[in-house]
């Protein structure tokens, strides 16, 4: 029998990598992880985790305003970036500990190293050119932002890493893309006193998302005085005579910014890490090609997380890390389920959603009720902004199962955390009648809704 150096090695420190080791450490197996830059990966040290602090702080102009309609007088008030980064730095530091500790207690061996693949069985630690063997091997390295090489003066722009190291704000700036992290950070950026553009080569913007969360944010967005320039594409990057950049587009426009974003999509982090060594194949983009069960072409080797481009959402990799778990440790073969995920665009407004939209469901079921809410939420009556609140159901007229629900609004993201419960559960429109309002609340139309707005007969609306 072949004795290998660990029953378990994982390399990338991210959610589903450290939570796939932690567990299996817990469970009395031998266990190392590799992590070169930061234990917590994307979502904690460059993601999701400082953006939301940064949604956060844009906020306060908008508070600052508001108060005035509910008595209240605020002073003259003022932004230090400095003391923002600081702040998110410090928060950072203290999730990163979190995560050694976890992997600490449990008993797992933490190796700071770039981890390669040598063979089907071994890796090597690039800082010290250690090798080892393990039985099993998970590859959750998750992935990196899109730096568009293609792009003549790419090399002047910053992608998301960077927007959360800047040594101060610009002036303004030009946004590349249409996706949620565009979108977050164009409102981020324009919150925070940064006169902002975004330029997208679609008809609307957050491609995917139901028509009217798109619609309604983009209206959103543009009221605050957000530049939104659809159906075009940056052609090159300069830098100007003024310390800034000139982007000149595909359409014959020229916009002169103090910096440029790209947020062009993400890539699988696959390059250099010696998968073709270990029999690992890879698709197209460079993805992890994996089973239901997320293993890869190679039995023992598993690929969690971004580095697969199932879905890439954080909490989708820790379940696929825990399915893994169940799988390898607990002689429960346990698929990862990828339906009905509830997500959330921490946009201002923001956008909650799960199942299908109007469009996916009108394809897909012969007859769907539409049930829409758009209102202005009951704070701007005194605060006087004109930002409205849409709420969606979609409902299959066959058997009256939820099967789409969308929010654009304030706390929306947390309103689609329970309705992904609800969804998961099977509801029915009529579960949905049953159930008492909460009032005054903005959720309570979710329960009030009693007609349909329209139907959509065989993909077309009556």
């Amino acid at each position: 029998m072949t004795s290998y150096d660990y029953d378990l090695f994982v390399i990338g420190g991210g959610s589903g990598g450290v939570r796939s080791a932690r567990v299996a450490a817990s469970l009395g197996k031998r266990v190392g992880i590799a992590e070169e830059y930061r234990y917590g990966g994307t979502c904690v040290i460059r993601g999701c985790v400082p953006k939301k602090l940064f949604v956060y702080a844009s906020q306060y102009p908008e508070h600052f305003e508001d108060a005035k309609g509910f008595g209240w007088t605020v002073g003259e008030s003022t932004f230090d970036w400095k003391k923002l980064i600081a702040a998110k730095d410090k928060e950072i530091e203290r999730l990163e500990g979190l995560y050694r500790k976890g992997l600490e207690n449990a008993k797992a061996e933490i190796f700071d190293s770039r981890a390669e693949l040598v063979d089907a069985h071994t890796v090597k630690l690039l800082s010290t050119g250690q090798t080892v063997t393990a039985e099993r091997i998970v590859i959750a390295v998750g992935g990196t932002p899109n730096a568009h090489t293609s792009l003549p003066g790419h090399e002047l722009t910053i992608s998301s890493n960077e927007a959360f190291h800047l040594e101060e704000l610009p002036k303004s700036i030009l946004i590349a893309g249409g996706g949620y992290i565009a979108v977050e950070f164009a409102n981020i950026f324009h919150g925070l006193g940064v006169e902002t553009t975004l330029i997208y080569r679609g008809k609307e913007i957050l491609n995917g998302f139901d028509g009217d969360m798109r619609k309604g944010l983009h209206e959103a967005m543009e009221a605050k005085g957000i530049r939104i320039i659809l159906e075009d594409v940056i052609q090159d990057v300069s830098k100007n005579g003024a310390g800034g950049f000139v982007a000149r587009t595909k359409q014959g426009a020229s916009v002169h910014v103090g910096l440029v974003m790209l947020a062009l999509g993400r890539d699988p982090n696959t390059k250099g890490l010696g998968l073709e060594k270990a029999g690992v194949e890879i698709n197209e983009k460079g993805a992890i090609i994996v089973d239901d069960y997320s293993r890869t072409t190679v039995p023992h080797i598993y690929a969690l997380g971004d580095v697969t481009d199932r879905v890439q959402l954080t909490p989708v990799a820790i379940h696929e890390a825990m399915c893994f778990i169940e799988t390898e440790f607990k002689n429960n073969p346990t698929k990862p389920d990828h339906h009905l995920i509830a997500t959330a665009v921490f946009s201002q407004p923001e956008i909650g959603t799960v199942g299908l939209s109007e469009e996916q469901a009108a394809s897909k079921f012969e007859e769907v009720e539409v049930y829409r809410a758009q209102f202005r939420p009951m704070k701007a009556t005194l605060s006087g902004r004109q930002e409205k609140t849409i709420m969606k159901l979609l409902v299959n007229a066959a058997d009256r199962k939820v099967v789409g629900a969308h929010i654009l609004g304030h706390e929306a993201g947390e309103m689609a955390q329970l309705l992904g419960i609800t969804l998961k559960a099977g509801c029915t429109k009529d579960d949905f009648d049953a159930t008492m309002a909460v009032h005054p609340t903005a959720a309570e139309e979710l329960v009030t809704m009693y007609a349909p707005n329209y139907r959509i007969k065989n993909g077309e609306r009556v």
